[in-house]
């Protein structure tokens, strides 16, 4: 794996929170010996900056370094940063997801296996010279990249996952960090009438994971499912609400930015697909699908019992488009 290394900081977004971003880094980076250096910091055009999964850590070699090999201040400090860059509703989806590993841990009795400290850091770029850079956070069912350029943010890939699914026993029976993106995406496909649910269903049977898996570069599928166009209004502000329900991670103001460009540049060209059983407990999947980005869920592994989801843009992830459009109208050499 190649790491170009630059000691330097990186903020996540500059809208919200600007300056307590730059503050928290610069804080994060200054409590790193050296060596905790090296391992987290590359350079922005390192080859490896676009490589991502969700996978448990030992599955998958990952960027930068665990909570685990972080202190108390530094864990700490990543905390105040996932807090600054997503909503209160995303930070709180994280920490959920995470504290899964400890009901897996219990469950299959491997705690090293399902160990909820490891969750890696890592940061692309050098900000005290360039207006564009990177920071992640990511382990089992989190993927989570936060790519600044100038005066724009991307958020995506962004990835979160449930397993279980649902809690099944025990005091906190029927819990789950996903459980709004799966109910409504049922209320919604069991809202269509027999002729539009022909158009929806593509297939009886769910895909086994989310199609785009953690490709680089999402491909677009082929169309499929029902258009918003032929949907009734309760349908499509139905529809709409779930597409706020995953925007909703990231911070207000770029949540309610990108719902508004949605509705006025492709609301009609958005289509829902659906594949597998329409009832809770048997394996399901479901695509919300637009001109510039892929909504998908996929609820089919361990007895329909284990959720993955994923937002994706199809030019925009890890912030290509708007590096593209960076590069065409500056002077930047790269």
């Amino acid at each position: 794996m190649k790491k170009n290394i630059f000691l330097f900081i990186v903020t996540v977004f500059p809208i919200f929170g600007f300056s307590q971003d730059v503050t928290i880094v610069n804080r994060f980076i200054r409590s790193l010996t050296d060596t905790q250096k090296e391992k987290i910091v590359y350079a922005f055009s390192a080859d490896d900056r676009d490589d991502w999964h969700f996978l448990p850590w030992s599955s998958y070699a990952r960027q930068g370094l665990p909570l685990k090999e972080l202190t108390a201040e530094q864990k700490e400090l990543v905390h105040e940063l996932l807090q600054s860059s997503l909503s209160d509703t995303g930070y709180k989806q994280t920490t959920e997801i995470i504290g899964l590993e400890n009901v897996l841990a219990a469950s299959s009795g491997d705690p090293v296996y399902r160990d909820p400290e490891r969750y890696y850091v890592s940061i692309y770029g050098n900000p005290t010279q360039e207006n564009v850079w990177m920071w992640t956070f990511e382990g089992h069912h989190v993927s989570l990249h936060f790519t600044t350029v100038a005066d724009a943010v991307s958020y995506t890939p962004r990835f979160f996952g449930s397993n279980p699914g649902r809690i099944l026993e025990g005091e906190r029976k029927g819990f789950s960090p996903l459980v709004h993106e799966e109910d409504m995406g049922l209320q919604l496909i069991n809202m269509l009438s027999s002729a539009q649910k022909q158009r929806a269903i593509f297939n009886e049977t769910a895909y086994n994971d989310i199609v785009s898996l953690n490709k680089p570069v999402a491909e677009k599928p082929t169309d499929e499912g029902i258009l918003v166009i032929d949907m009734t209004n309760d349908q499509k502000k139905l529809l709409m609400d779930i597409i706020y329900e995953y925007a909703s991670t990231i911070p207000a103001e770029q949540a309610m930015k990108r719902i508004s460009n949605i509705r006025k540049e492709e609301l009609n060209e958005l289509r829902f697909a659906w594949a597998g059983a329409t009832v809770l407990g048997k394996a399901h999947y479901y695509r919300i699908q637009g001109k510039t980005f892929m909504i998908e869920f996929d609820n089919s592994q361990n007895n329909a019992n284990h959720i993955h989801t994923v937002w994706r843009d199809f030019d925009g992830d890890f912030g290509r488009d708007l590096l593209k459009e960076h590069y065409k109208n500056s002077n930047h050499q790269h």
